[in-house]
């Protein structure tokens, strides 16, 4: 196994987590920048009004993106299966 090999795979997991996990991080984002902008308008000062909106958008959007986020995942596995022949020389 090189180092060569290491980068590459590497490259791969980091690449395969940020797409992963992607869509459920930017909904949270965007759901809680307009739950911040409505406690700002409004001056509702509760910390637990941020954590319901957020908590049912990214359960939302996992239910959504879960197919394809499966599909991601699959496929990144079978290719590293795939290639157990070249990583045990």
């Amino acid at each position: 196994m090189t180092i060569d090999l290491v980068k590459e795979i590497s490259a791969e997991v980091f690449k395969t987590i940020l797409l992963a996990s992607a869509p459920a991080l930017l909904v949270s984002l965007v759901v809680g920048l307009a739950v911040g902008l409505f406690q700002a308008v409004t001056q509702i000062q509760e910390f637990t009004l941020t954590f319901v909106p957020k908590i049912l958008a990214v359960f939302i959007c996992l239910f959504i993106f879960f197919p394809w986020i499966a599909r991601l995942l699959t496929t990144f596995t079978i290719n590293i299966i795939e290639k157990i022949p070249v990583l045990i020389r």
